[in-house]
């Protein structure tokens, strides 16, 4: 019979013979004592003996492998047999020519998985997902349109020329007065109210990951329309009422309001800790109670009075000056910057509490920081334009698909919500004979929005 390649012949049942597998032909680390491995049985009969019935079939015997059933008295785990491979110099057959088998290939490493790659930006390091980076620079270009658009239509058309020309100092006394004094500073009120609702709804829905949470839940929004409801209607009067709306009483005392209801919820919350689902909780029953009380003055209140107070309370940009954009700028460039700061830390405390906790991210303190930030950007906001309903809650769900992100991004929350307002804002002033509150529009839009995300919830939790 020829040396052929070894395995290339089935192995027969017969007897093996003297000369064909001597006790030097096999490596000790192929086999124990009197164990034959799979390449002596080259093209020689085998003896039954040494051969379990599952080996001793028409099969080829594979050259790259030693069997562990094909052992005798000691048989060998296939795991030793692995670890050991046996050489082809040191395992040949008796005649052992060109044609015998070569070493045993080492079986090729696992390939790791996939590293995903950001784009760090900016002086923080910050790692951006190439998809959310792209998305958000597209949300800012839609943002910028929305406000020259917005500064543009309305009762006097003005063209881009000529806003370019006035916002430079060189256009005419007409544009003057309608872009800087009447359209710009609704225009960057509406722009960084949007923004400052849609990063803290971000920072709400991710520190407590739900999707329905909003700061209007936890009663900031109530507390903060408490305020500045008893701070116009206890100050009497409806002159006062209408020169108050535009100084500095009301917006302080909303923030206040804001700045104590939150306080008063994460009190009632506390148990050793203050948990996510608490929280909401706590603070859905506290904010009815401080929409009972606004409602209260509301009734108590004269008419005038009352449909001032009506008109904040829905959300309004119409009473907007550069005395309103200001304190509001200020709160914006200053926490949302240390909002971005926490991502990584907000990122880690999205995956649950045990595993933020076993990474050793204090969770107890940074959700009482992540509220904090959540109360101030809301505050700000209410003070400057009141509650404006809905843009803390879609703002961070758009982004969050648009992104194909695990959870809200922050910044892009944020233009998202400044392109919401502007949009709803430039529509209330445009597409209606008179000027109609923001808030509605942004409600009629949201309104709908979340009947959509509570079906498609129940229906993923049925399924």
């Amino acid at each position: 019979m020829s040396a052929g390649p070894m395995g290339a012949e089935p192995v027969s049942a017969g007897p093996v013979s003297a000369g064909s597998a001597s006790a030097g032909s096999v490596s000790a680390e192929a086999a124990n004592a009197g164990s034959i491995g799979a390449e002596t049985a080259d093209a020689q009969p085998v003896d039954a003996r040494s051969v379990n019935a599952k080996t001793a079939n028409a099969q080829p015997v594979d050259a790259r492998s030693v069997s562990a059933e094909t052992a005798d008295a000691q048989p060998v785990s296939a795991e030793t047999v692995h670890a050991q491979p046996v050489s082809a110099s040191s395992a040949s057959a008796a005649r052992p020519g060109p044609s015998a088998a070569p070493a045993t290939a080492a079986a090729p490493a696992a390939a790791p998985p996939p590293v995903r790659r950001g784009v760090l930006v900016g002086p923080l390091g910050l790692a951006w997902r190439p998809r959310v980076l792209l998305v958000t620079c597209a949300a800012l270009l839609l943002a910028l349109a929305l406000v020259v658009t917005a500064i543009a239509v309305g009762g006097a058309r003005v063209g881009v020329v000529d806003i370019l020309r006035t916002l430079a100092g060189h256009g005419d006394a007409l544009d003057r007065l309608i872009v800087l004094q009447l359209r710009l500073p609704r225009v960057l009120a509406g722009a960084l109210v949007g923004l400052a609702l849609g990063v803290a709804g971000a920072l709400m829905q991710t520190v407590t990951r739900n999707p329905l949470a909003t700061p209007d839940v936890i009663g900031v929004s109530s507390g903060a329309s408490l305020g500045a409801v008893a701070a116009m209607l206890i100050g009497g009067g409806a002159e006062s009422v209408g020169g108050t709306l535009l100084g500095a009483g009301v917006p302080a005392v909303a923030a206040l309001g804001a700045i104590l209801a939150t306080a008063l919820v994460y009190g009632l919350g506390w148990r050793g800790g203050v948990q996510s689902y608490r929280l909401v909780l706590v603070g859905i029953g506290v904010g009815a109670m401080l929409d009972a009380g606004t409602s209260y003055l509301l009734v108590r209140a004269r008419v005038t009075q009352a449909t001032a107070a009506a008109e904040w309370l829905v959300g309004s940009l119409s009473g907007a000056s550069w005395d309103t954009v200001r304190p509001l700028l200020y709160g914006v460039v200053v926490l949302v910057p240390l909002a971005l700061a926490g991502s990584a830390a907000l990122a880690v405390s999205h995956l649950g509490d045990e595993i933020a906790q076993g990474v050793g991210l204090p969770v107890q303190l940074h959700r009482l920081a992540v509220i904090a930030l959540t109360v101030l950007l809301t505050a700000a906001s209410v003070a400057a334009a009141g509650p404006i309903g809905f843009v803390a809650f879609v703002a961070p769900q758009i982004a969050l698909r648009t992104a194909g992100a695990t959870r809200p991004p922050l910044l892009l929350s944020g233009l998202t919500g400044t392109c919401l307002t502007l949009l709803a804002d430039t529509l209330a002033r445009t597409a209606f004979p008179w000027d109609v509150p923001v808030g509605i529009v942004t409600t009629v839009i949201g309104a709908p929005y979340l009947i959509w995300l509570l079906v498609r919830n129940r229906k993923e939790m049925t399924t």
